[in-house]
């Protein structure tokens, strides 16, 4: 060994060891980008240098009423700049931040806060109602209201409590930002959907978070000063990190507070976005705007899209309008995406519904992860024969620290060294993972597993189809069946009979749906369809 084996006199200190931590990205932009345009909201402009002082006097903010190091600072507001503002202003004081999913109800809000033991409520006007009808039903003591409003969207301050602006114009400029000593410490506060049970409180650390913006850039290949649009919510795996990574490059950032088609077109169109992340519902949105939604545009626009496999038919069409889509994987348990599908010249080569089909793949680990990889239930390794179902195991940097007070889940989410995901996949040969289902929504019928996504991919294929979700309904025969939820697109028409016969044309007869219900699905407030419900409609049937 050498040398290598005596260390003596080789030590970690102040100029060769910085912990690692996203604020980092902004100290250093308001240097070298002051001028840069960081953040676009409507009228509202701010440079690095403006974005970076609002953000310190954020924290001094903070610090003044009482928030110290290691406690918890809630928010309730859109994809705005104050909610921007809050991922770095909030760290930037030592505490922890929790975005809180604004289209909860008062009683989950409520437990949010209480588990959470948030010390300070940022909240949008638009949803103070909310806020102050949660803060009444907490059974420990309510977190301060800071009230954040938004008079061009309709929302003024109503006067009930102190008022964010004119906090911001108190604070102080000079503070200094309270930087972690050790880069496992906590960073933000997440939780989880909470479709069974009470929501858990998933814990990142502010290496994960700066790893994941480097691995980020590395992945989607982006250059300086890109204009990103903030699609994906912040109270959702902090919008997967994309706004911690903007200064990294001197981007800038577009905030929105309703996502339409419209908003999407008009700020590609307006401000010359590059970039967006997005729900497999974005892409099918843009994909059926209307005329008058639509807006021209001259460059193509880079999309990362998760939250469920798209339908190939889906990224077929996207692609004509000038979107470069790539598919990602990931969970709130692990900062947002971790997988990516990487494309490989070769298959430029492939007819269109061969390459959308790929595109449809979650792909290989991003650059941050240690191994990313599908096994049986003794983790061991499964087949890479594309056939295999497996569950999806997870090790790397961008996993969270552990669930807020619930060991015996972090145990079982750890257990064997891999984060479990719960997810059932397939793993090709040349090792790219394809999702199956969720564990939960495999159909199992007659002794046969149906995967969902597959059946959902075919009808989706469907000329008349804007959404569809597949679920298993009870069966007296073969235990379950295949039960399809299909939403149409506006004005048009198809019978069940239609569906049946067009999914049994591609599908084996034991796949193909039994069962056709029209109407609007159910989507949490991140675009996914909320297959609990329809699985309760399945079996009331």
């Amino acid at each position: 060994m050498g040398w290598m084996s005596d260390e003596s006199g080789l030590e970690k200190c102040a100029a060769n060891f910085v912990p690692l931590t996203p604020l980092s990205h902004l100290r250093r932009a308001a240097r070298v980008f002051p001028d840069q345009t960081a953040v676009i909201y409507g009228d509202h402009r701010a440079t690095y240098a403006q974005y970076h002082d609002r953000c310190t006097r954020l924290a001094s903010v903070l610090a003044s009423i009482g928030v110290t190091p290691g406690d918890v600072v809630a928010t309730l507001i859109p994809n705005l700049p104050a909610q921007a503002e809050a991922h770095f202003g909030v760290p930037a004081c030592g505490a922890v931040l929790n975005t809180i999913n604004i289209r909860l109800d008062a009683g989950t809000v409520a437990y949010i806060l209480d588990h959470g033991e948030a010390k300070v409520l940022l909240v949008d006007s638009e949803f103070l109602d909310l806020a102050e009808s949660a803060c009444a039903k907490m059974d420990g003591p309510p977190p301060a209201l800071i009230e954040v409003p938004d008079a061009n969207a309709g929302f003024p301050a109503s006067g009930r409590h102190p008022e964010y602006e004119r906090l911001l114009a108190e604070g102080d400029p000079s503070f200094d930002w309270i930087m972690p000593q050790d880069e496992w410490e906590s960073l933000a506060l997440n939780y989880t959907s909470g479709t069974t049970g009470r929501p858990k409180g998933v814990v990142y650390h502010h290496r994960g978070a700066y790893l994941m913006t480097m691995g980020t850039v590395v992945s989607w290949q982006m250059v300086l000063r890109p204009v990103f649009m903030q699609i994906v919510p912040l109270f959702h795996c902090n919008g997967w990190n994309h706004t911690w990574m903007m200064p990294l490059l001197g981007g800038t950032l577009v905030c929105c507070r309703d996502i339409t088609a419209k908003a999407i077109y008009d700020a590609i169109a307006d401000h010359g976005v590059t970039h967006f992340g997005g729900a497999p519902i974005v892409l099918n949105m843009l994909v059926n705007a209307t005329d008058d939604d639509r807006r021209a545009f001259d460059h193509s626009v880079e999309v990362f899209t998760a939250g469920a496999p798209p339908a190939p038919a889906t990224l077929s069409k996207i692609e004509k309008l000038g979107f470069n889509v790539t598919q990602v994987y990931g969970l709130t348990e692990t900062f947002g995406h971790v997988t990516e599908c990487l494309w490989q010249g070769d298959w430029d080569a492939l007819s269109e519904p061969d390459r959308a089909a790929i595109k449809a793949r979650q792909g290989v680990a991003m650059p941050m992860m240690e191994d990313i990889t599908v096994t049986d239930p003794e983790i061991t390794q499964t087949p890479m024969d594309g056939k295999t179902q497996g569950e999806i195991m997870i090790r790397g940097n961008s996993v969270m620290k552990g669930y807020l007070k619930n060991p015996e889940a972090t145990q079982e989410a750890f257990e064997g060294g891999y984060f479990h995901s719960g997810d059932i996949a397939v793993q090709h040969p040349d090792g790219y993972i394809q999702i199956a289902d969720r564990a939960k929504d495999i159909i199992i019928s007659g002794g046969e597993n149906i995967s969902s996504v597959e059946v959902e991919g075919v009808l989706m294929g469907h000329s008349e189809v804007n959404l569809a979700a597949v679920v298993a309904q009870p069966h007296e025969k073969w235990g379950e069946v295949p039960c399809a939820f299909v939403e149409l697109k506006p004005g048009a028409s198809a019978s069940e009979a239609d569906l049946i016969a067009f999914a049994r044309e591609t599908l084996a007869g034991f796949k193909t749906p039994k069962r056709v219900i029209f109407g609007e699905l159910p989507k949490t407030s991140t675009g996914k369809i909320q297959k609990f419900e329809l699985r309760k409609r399945a079996a009331e049937m």
